[in-house]
């Protein structure tokens, strides 16, 4: 179960079709510059809603347990991307040009339709000890996985445990160890620390009103080895590698109206991140015009960011010691969280 949460959440992110050149890899047929940045705005709404979903879900109410009282929670947490990060521009770029009728073109992300890659070509010199050298071709821009993300949106399955400390605060954990295949190997960890101030508030106290405040932060790292499964395209790969690394992290004060059977819960804070997507390795292109070679070293060197306010409102339905519970946040990027817990207090 840990392995295939690791491999749902990277080919959610990555995507990668190394059986065709209109996969990501065809991206390298442009200058070493622009391949940069066809894959920074390609990649963008992924890695975005991933930071966005690894900071959701970290509680559904904010009355702490007892001390070394504990639960287990499954939620899975979805980032809507909006429409208007379906599409990007392929305009700024000095190598890729419009294939037909001129003027700016638009590709998909990650996000965009699958039938929305755009056809372009390229035409570039390049100075390679004091020998210029032209390259020119055409590569298909990789098409999105819309069609596969259910409403759209990037999903982050998540499983934690949370324990009461005392000073009537929190630990919650996320863990998954290195593991995977041959190809693919991963891991995660996320802490958290909730503490109820309810007791700041002198009568609040005696009231179903519960206030605390919440630190979390995630990482995770996955190591991906390309495999070249089809020798004879355009491409020629040698020892590659992707390296993909996630920090994430949100501040967050949060209530909650803990009734019976049911308890309202909200949140006001901040979230945010960064990740980064090394591509390593020798990769030999085959421009099918110029009928001329290119070898690129580690081509790709990319860095995402996300960051912003976000507004939490939830509810939780209490059957025993079995809790039901969902919540939708406002952000960059709305999301929706679902899920159960098994609480002993």
């Amino acid at each position: 179960m840990k392995n295939n949460l690791l491999l749902f959440l990277f080919s959610v992110v990555l995507a990668i079709n190394l059986n065709a050149q209109n996969g990501p890899e065809g991206i390298l047929f442009a200058s070493t510059q622009d391949a940069n940045r066809l894959t920074q705005a390609y990649m963008n709404p992924a890695m975005k809603g991933l930071i966005y979903g690894m900071n959701n879900g970290w509680y559904h109410t904010a009355k702490v347990h007892k001390k070394f009282g504990f639960d287990f929670s499954i939620n899975l947490n979805a980032s809507l991307i909006p429409s208007k990060d379906e599409m990007f521009s392929l305009s700024n770029l000095t190598s890729v040009n419009q294939n037909t009728t001129g003027g700016s073109i638009t590709s998909a992300t990650i996000a965009g339709s699958e039938n929305d890659g755009a056809l372009a070509t390229v035409n570039f010199d390049e100075d390679i000890n004091g020998v210029t050298y032209n390259y020119s071709g055409t590569f298909e821009m990789p098409g999105g996985i819309k069609e596969d993300l259910p409403l759209n949106a990037v999903p982050t399955p998540v499983i934690q445990a949370s324990m009461g400390l005392p000073f009537k605060s929190d630990i919650i954990l996320r863990y998954v160890p290195k593991v995977g295949s041959d190809d693919v190997k991963g891991g995660l960890f996320g802490i958290g620390l909730k503490k109820e101030i309810t007791d700041w508030f002198g009568p609040l106290g005696k009231t179903p009103l519960h206030v605390s405040l919440l630190a979390t932060y995630t990482t995770m790292g996955v190591d991906y080895t390309i495999v070249d499964e089809n020798p004879n395209d355009n491409f020629d790969i040698q020892d590659g590698f992707v390296d993909f690394n996630l920090n994430a992290y949100t501040v967050q004060a949060i209530a909650s109206l803990n009734f019976p059977i049911i308890n309202l819960y909200g949140g006001l804070g901040y979230t945010g991140g960064n990740s980064s997507l090394k591509m390593l390795g020798t990769y030999t292109v085959d421009y099918n015009l110029s009928v001329s070679q290119r070898e690129l070293v580690d081509p790709l060197n990319l860095d995402f960011d996300a960051s912003g306010f976000r507004t939490t409102l939830g509810a939780r339905l209490s059957l025993g010691f079995f809790k039901i519970f969902a919540d939708y946040t406002l952000q960059e990027y709305n999301s929706v969280n679902a899920g159960i817990a098994f609480s002993f207090r």
